[in-house]
């Protein structure tokens, strides 16, 4: 194979991962934090659990976005899982607006650690960071969970396809393990 038929193979494979990635429903999240007194917040669906000893989660940040470089040195975030409702906030965190003025949409308090947090959110889940990958353009960052708030109504925002999905009950009763 040569270095011609190498790219067009790249590009042919890039372009089937994203359109299998489209398909493939996330959770919509805001991840904050709190960085030199300047609260800090985007939209991400990168973001799963790890394990539960020690309860854990991670998130992929791109090393380009200015959350990057914020996360980098506090070391602390909150990801804020949101409700089907919230699918403004959605677009807000993923748009041009400054870090601060994004905080003027949605209802926000301060949480563990002084981190921002939606008390509406499916849930809001705060970690301190303990392992940082890199890998391509993105680092993978590893969170250990310090607090959790938990909403007790079901309802998330999903992301699938290239859009946003709320999913509101009523939907067919799982059968729930514990």
């Amino acid at each position: 194979m040569n270095a011609q038929q190498d790219q067009r193979l790249s590009q042919d494979t890039q372009a089937a991962f994203r359109d299998a990635m489209r398909r493939f429903a996330s959770s919509v999240t805001i991840i904050t934090t709190c960085d030199d007194g300047r609260r800090r917040g985007m939209t991400a669906t990168a973001v799963t659990s790890v394990c539960m000893q020690p309860p854990s989660l991670l998130m992929c940040i791109n090393r380009y976005a200015s959350m990057h470089q914020a996360l980098d040195r506090s070391r602390l975030a909150c990801v804020n899982f949101l409700h089907a409702h919230q699918a403004e906030l959605c677009s807000i965190f993923s748009g041009p607006l400054d870090a601060e003025q994004r905080f003027m949409h949605g209802t926000w308090q301060t949480g563990a650690l002084g981190l921002p947090f939606l008390p509406e959110a499916q849930a809001s889940v705060f970690v301190r960071l303990k392992a940082q990958l890199p890998i391509g353009t993105h680092d993978i960052f590893v969170g250990e969970v310090i607090d959790a708030h938990v909403n007790h109504q079901v309802a998330p925002l999903l992301y699938l396809d290239g859009t946003t999905l709320p999913l509101e009950r009523p939907w067919p009763t799982a059968v729930r393990r514990r």
